[in-house]
């Protein structure tokens, strides 16, 4: 069994580095990790860090920056995984997770599991104890996921988790159309259209502010709007 790493970069100098080491340290039973990175035309010196491990992972380099949705979709077309994980290049969600995350698949109890930052979550103790997180945001990602519910009559809780995990023929059978942040909206919609179950587990979550590097904003939110009505009417799935 393998799980492929799927990790789109783009100006994470100050974080990749760490949240690849903090990968190859979970012990996965009988699962060997299969990383893939995919820089996005960073400008910040984090091409050049990723050079080193040219050797020991699979890497790879947009000649321009074309997007988070463009990033992924290149690692797919590489990735080789029974499973496939997708994991952000900051420090924003925990590879601690992973083992949780995989279990239903490994079960065979679903083939697509979604790491919820919203399940049992607390706001207000969420506020006083993490100043960096920003309530536009959660207000935005808590709308965002109602809107889904709403079209796709799902229990869905956090549509624009980073953490999506997937059996290799479902993602590799989408097709993704998307290049930027709307390639979240795309793929639940398209999933929940063909009535594949989504199962959403609890994960840890340490956000981060824009000064911190933080890259999605208001505009993204409208047009993971736009996407998730048009995938909803479209004739295709």
């Amino acid at each position: 069994m393998k799980l492929s790493i799927i990790i789109p970069i783009y100006n994470e100098k100050e974080t990749i580095e760490e949240i690849i080491s903090r990968i190859e340290k979970i012990e996965l039973k009988n699962i060997k990790k299969e990383i893939i990175l995919i820089d996005d035309f960073s400008k910040d010196g984090t091409r050049e860090l990723l050079k080193k491990y040219t050797k020991k992972y699979i890497v790879l380099f947009h000649p321009k920056n074309k997007g988070k949705g463009s990033a992924i979709k290149t690692g797919l077309k590489e990735a080789t995984g029974d499973i496939i994980l997708i994991q952000d290049a900051d420090l924003e969600y925990s590879p601690e997770d992973y083992p949780s995350l995989l279990k239903p698949i490994l079960s065979n109890e679903t083939s697509v599991v979604y790491g919820s930052r919203f399940m049992g979550f607390n706001l207000t103790s969420k506020f006083k104890t993490k100043s960096t997180i920003l309530p536009l945001h959660f207000i935005g990602n808590k709308f965002l996921s109602f809107i889904t519910q709403l079209l796709f009559f799902s229990k869905i809780t956090d549509m624009e988790t980073c953490y999506k995990v997937f059996r290799k023929d479902v993602i590799k059978n989408l097709d993704i159309k998307s290049n930027h942040f709307n390639m979240e909206p795309e793929i639940t919609a398209r999933i929940l259209k063909k009535r594949i179950n989504i199962k959403e587990l609890p994960i840890s979550y340490n956000p981060r502010s824009i000064k911190e590097g933080k890259k999605i904003n208001w505009k993204d939110g409208i047009q993971a709007i736009y996407t998730l009505f048009y995938w909803r009417f479209a004739k295709s799935s």
